[in-house]
């Protein structure tokens, strides 16, 4: 392993570092003893060699497949573009075998050929009313032009290569869903069809790079997406929970259910058709009458509705009958979108009547009512049912833990010290008693709602064994940067920012000489900072949502006197080493909102069960986040600066120290005159 991993770094072109070397001989060891692997693994540590050397000596060696998987396309990128290829040209003479990997994604991120040839249904988008304005209509017919000039060019047909790119209304006329696919063997396309290109590459790979939202649908979907393997690779896993709990996540609308009655009006009687369309006026005219938030009961007249969905969508079912091998490749693929539409629909309408029977209620689903947001007069979305699960942890222990060996990874998986907060959240057993009182807490009031595991899994429980590693940071963190809190603020209100935050703002970006990166908690209140700081700031300063993300990001990246304000995306997708970046602003502690459907339900849950929601949902959340916001400061070994969080609540509220045992051991200080002059030293500098 030493000499692999020495190779692969001299390849990379960076320097072996003890947490490296640490952290690639327990993947090891976790690999040889089939045991899951929790790895903490600071920015600079160089965590991706550090699984990728062992996870391509186990290919090697076990003739099998390594399924790493990400949340973001950057660090996809990143091991695709950039370390792979040189990993495969580094390593491959040592271990005598060509080395070859594969990135693998959704079958909708793929152009259909066939779609090109036959044409896509007509469905509205949302139900928005964007289609009946004749400039709208000539911009999609641009796009959709364009993708059919492309298809003739793509060696891929990967829509992340297709620069710059269209809309996601244009990308639906020509790409369908694994459910509407109608297979390799069957379409005419299916032999020059680029997502089965994709899979059959991948199906030949030691390594094969996919998202965190293609490994919920393999855990999922009855098919089988991902080629067969016996480990898995989880970067960015603190992101694992949110991108199965939204793959896991229905919805119905009365658009969704006029889309379904319009694909198959065609193909089956129109008397059975048409009741199905009558049922999407009636859902719709409720659910404009309903109010918005989570839905604790089932009111009759909605219940009623969704099972007349619910019987109307089964009976268009039982009418198209079962799939036939029609010669039409056109006629197959409308009954085959058709029979997609209905599916979702039905099933959905299942589980939305089921999450409120008596006797399961409040453990499984929780079930909240969507309102439109209303754009230039006119709304954007149609109301929108949303079901998702409370908890993903059973989920994942029946699906990933008890089948193939797990090694998951990421800067930030300690909450208060310890690895079982997430833990409990992924479904694994205790494993420790966290040395902070409120991390324990948090842990021991999820594991009271792991889905109401039965005895049986709790059985399973000690065949599960996992070991949790805290690989370090090559940075000096007390020497490196400071945590400043500004105790002597007011608690945040719920009316925006006070005089007194902005006054802070204003003078510690005055302090360090603009070089600000702020992070606020809405979009609301970073768009009040912008437009009241701008005119009384001197330096320049960028607003999320004034261009694109990357964008906003280079100007900032490139102009070291810039500011960039924005929120939940800059939390966690921004690195910018350097002396662009020496101050992070966090206006206040990131807790859920508390009409957030799901987080509340999962503190009730919670709560119902004789644990302390708060901690377990709400605190583990916005420790999280603040982690992740506070590592946006040190990304080289030259950085320096300060994370300024501006809520005083981090040091006079109980679980203060829970939410500061999450961060960076950065040096403290409440005095707002010494972090002042030290980001007046560092500006000088």
């Amino acid at each position: 392993m030493a000499t692999l991993l020495a190779a692969a770094v001299e390849a990379i072109g960076g320097a072996e570092r003890p947490g490296q070397v640490e952290m690639a001989q327990a993947v090891e060891r976790s690999i040889a003893a089939k045991e899951h692997l929790a790895a903490q693994a600071g920015t600079g540590t160089g965590k991706s060699l550090a699984y990728l050397v062992p996870a391509i000596r186990h290919a090697v060696a076990a003739r099998t497949t390594v399924v790493v998987s990400t949340a973001t396309i950057a660090l996809q990128r990143q091991l695709v573009d950039r370390d792979l290829p040189r990993l495969a040209e580094a390593l491959g003479p040592l271990l005598g075998t060509e080395l070859k990997f594969a990135i693998l994604k959704g079958r909708r991120n793929y152009l259909c050929l066939n779609r090109i040839q036959t044409g896509a249904p007509d469905d509205p988008e949302d139900g928005s009313e964007s289609l009946f304005d004749p400039q709208q209509l000539s911009q999609l017919g641009r796009q959709v032009k364009r993708l059919n000039d492309w298809a003739d060019e793509t060696t891929t047909g990967d829509r992340d290569e297709l620069v710059p790119g269209v809309s996601e209304q244009a990308w639906r006329q020509v790409a369908v869903t694994a459910k509407e696919c109608l297979g390799a063997t069957r379409c005419p396309q299916g032999t020059e069809c680029f997502a089965e290109l994709a899979r059959a590459e991948a199906g030949e790979a030691h390594i094969v790079v996919t998202n965190h939202a293609l490994l919920a649908i393999d855990a999922l979907e009855e098919f089988q997406v991902l080629p067969e393997h016996d480990l898995v690779i989880v970067d960015e896993a603190h992101e694992l929970v949110d991108r199965v709990t939204s793959v896991a996540t229905g919805d119905v609308s009365a658009a969704a259910v006029e889309t379904a009655a319009r694909r198959c009006g065609r193909l089956i009687d129109q008397g059975t058709a048409d009741r199905l369309k009558a049922s999407a006026e009636d859902l719709g005219l409720l659910l404009e009458e309903m109010p918005a938030g989570r839905m604790d009961v089932l009111a009759p007249a909605l219940g009623n509705s969704l099972a007349v969905v619910r019987d109307s969508a089964h009976a268009c079912l039982s009418s198209l009958g079962p799939e036939k091998k029609e010669n039409d490749p056109g006629d197959a693929a409308a009954r085959k979108a058709a029979r997609s539409a209905l599916d979702d629909l039905h099933d959905t309408a299942v589980r939305l009547i089921e999450a409120f029977r008596p006797e399961i209620a409040s453990r499984f689903d929780v079930v909240w009512l969507e309102k439109p947001f209303v754009q230039d007069g006119r709304p954007k979305r149609p109301p929108t049912l949303h079901v998702a699960p409370i908890g993903v942890g059973g989920l994942l222990r029946t699906t990933l833990f008890e089948k193939r060996t797990a090694i998951l990874t990421s800067a930030t998986l300690t909450l208060g010290g310890s690895f079982e907060p997430l833990a409990r959240q992924w479904g694994l057993p205790p494993l420790e008693a966290p040395a902070v009182p409120e991390a324990r807490t948090a842990a021991e009031g999820l594991a009271k709602t792991a889905d109401d595991e039965a005895p049986e899994d709790k059985k399973k429980d000690e065949e599960i064994r996992w070991s949790g590693l805290d690989a370090g940071s090559p940075f000096d963190h007390p020497k490196a940067g400071i945590l400043y809190v500004a105790r002597h603020l007011p608690q945040p209100g719920r009316d925006g920012l006070a005089d007194a935050y902005l006054t802070e703002i204003t003078e510690l970006i005055e302090a360090a000489g603009g070089r600000t990166l702020g992070l606020f908690s809405s979009m609301r209140a970073a768009r009040q900072a912008a437009d009241e700081l701008k005119d009384h700031l001197s330096h320049p300063l960028l607003c999320q949502g004034e261009d694109s993300t990357s964008q906003l990001v280079k100007q900032f990246s490139e102009d070291e006197r810039t500011c960039l304000f924005g929120t939940l995306s800059l939390w966690q997708g921004v690195d910018v080493p350097g002396k662009s970046l020496q101050l992070v602003i966090m206006d206040r502690i990131p807790f859920p909102r508390p009409d957030d459907p799901v987080s509340s339900a999962r503190q009730r849950a919670v709560a119902a069960r004789g644990g302390n929601g708060f901690m377990a949902v709400a605190a583990t959340h916005a420790a999280l986040l603040l982690a992740q916001g506070a590592g946006r400061l040190l990304r080289s070994m030259d950085d320096r600066g300060v994370v300024a969080i501006l809520d005083p609540r981090l040091a006079t509220a109980r679980y203060g120290g829970f939410l500061k045992a999450s961060l960076p051991p950065f040096w403290a200080t409440t005095d707002p005159e010494i972090v002042r002059g030290a980001l007046r030293r560092l500006d000088a500098s």
